[in-house]
């Protein structure tokens, strides 16, 4: 310890095995439980701390340097922030960007996020790899190890997730000259989903994750998006049952946490992976016609492929990598979901496929 408080170091992580890392703090300053876990992306800080899927989560970036290019106003993924907490090796507080109008460090302090530079990530992201995800204490750096291991028996991450970020009444994103309405139900929608529907003729009506079939029914939409978000996907039991309510009767799109309350709601069952998908860098094979594809993916759930046999869903799309379930489809009730998220890019031409599918179902050519 008087190592550490020479050089300086005036915060720490541990996790359940006892580990500590020292470093430096940057954003809010608090003591706080998450569940640990690693992206390996490149780019797109922002759109990773803004993702509500990552709700209640502390994540390490592989990445070595964050931060250099601050935040712009136009690229949060949502209304705001639920990250439980950052870890990066190096933090940069100077951002070089003519777009940005704040540091991550500001953007943190406003939406009460702890963050810490200097750890070795590489040395964290191989024991996540390794041993699972695990819990992780962000406190300061003189807190005893055995106060710190005793917060983090006596803590328990939340299974409300989906209800801390969903919206509490419905809200609508139109564009000119629509050609079909979709209701969107935000189990933590991101904006670039919304932004992509508008780009494609539709306009979208967001609506809570607990609202009922019935009222769905009288706005007739023309299609349903069921949202990407954080969690259990056991724990929303009730869009579960919307889905079961409602498929056959509309086009139903799903995408992450969506695909896999699509896959529950046609009797399949989903396991907890041991690390989960976090990234850009995952490749996608398409069972129809062999191609493969990179995405990006957040999730830590996955659909049981030997589940899927018994049901009226199909496998649609495998991870390269792993095996796992990518994609599941019903024909006859025009259902689908992917695990990994959509591409959206603002030209509809360059809207992925998957998309493209679900106006061709509203449009009923499929």
């Amino acid at each position: 310890m008087d190592k550490q408080k020479l050089i300086g170091y005036d915060r720490k992580i541990v996790l359940e095995n006892g580990a500590e890392y020292y470093g430096y703090g940057f954003g809010y300053e608090c003591e706080r439980v998450c569940e640990l876990v690693f992206n390996t992306a490149m780019l797109g800080y922002q759109e990773i701390i803004s993702d509500p899927a990552y709700t209640y989560q502390a994540i390490v970036m592989t990445y070595p340097l964050i931060g250099n290019c601050g935040t712009a106003d136009d690229d949060f993924e949502s209304k705001f922030s639920t990250l439980g907490g950052l870890i990066v090796r190096e933090y940069n507080d100077v951002p070089s960007n003519f777009r940005a109008t704040k540091t991550l460090c500001e953007v943190m302090e406003d939406y009460k996020i702890p963050g810490i530079s200097g750890p070795d990530t590489r040395e964290i992201t191989r024991y996540i790899r390794d041993n699972g995800t695990c819990k992780v204490l962000f406190t300061a750096a003189d807190t005893p190890l055995e106060n710190a291991l005793e917060i983090l028996r006596s803590s328990s991450i939340p299974t409300d997730a989906v209800e801390k970020v969903s919206c509490k009444k419905r809200w609508y994103s139109r564009t000119a000259n629509a050609k079909y309405s979709v209701v969107a139900i935000d189990c933590g929608i991101k904006h670039s989903v919304i932004r992509a529907l508008n780009a494609m003729g539709c306009n979208v009506t967001v609506m809570p994750y607990d609202t009922e079939a019935e009222v769905i029914v009288k706005m007739k939409p023309d299609g349903i998006y069921i949202s990407d978000g954080p969690g259990n996907p056991e724990d929303v039991a009730c869009v579960i049952e919307l889905v079961k309510q409602l498929k056959g009767k509309y086009p139903i799109l799903g995408a992450g946490l969506g695909h896999e309350i699509i896959g529950l709601a046609y009797g399949a069952k989903t396991y907890k992976l041991k690390f989960g998908h976090r990234g850009c860098n995952h490749s996608i094979k398409c069972l129809a016609d062999g191609k493969l594809d990179n995405c990006s993916q957040n999730h830590s759930y996955a659909l049981d492929a030997d589940s899927i046999s018994g049901t009226e869903l199909e496998i649609t799309h495998i991870n390269v990598f792993d095996k796992t379930v990518e994609g599941v489809s019903c024909e006859k009730d025009k259902v689908f979901g992917v695990q990994f998220t959509p591409k959206c890019a603002s030209n509809p031409e360059d809207n992925s496929k998957l998309f493209k599918d679900f106006i061709n179902m509203m449009k009923g050519e499929n």
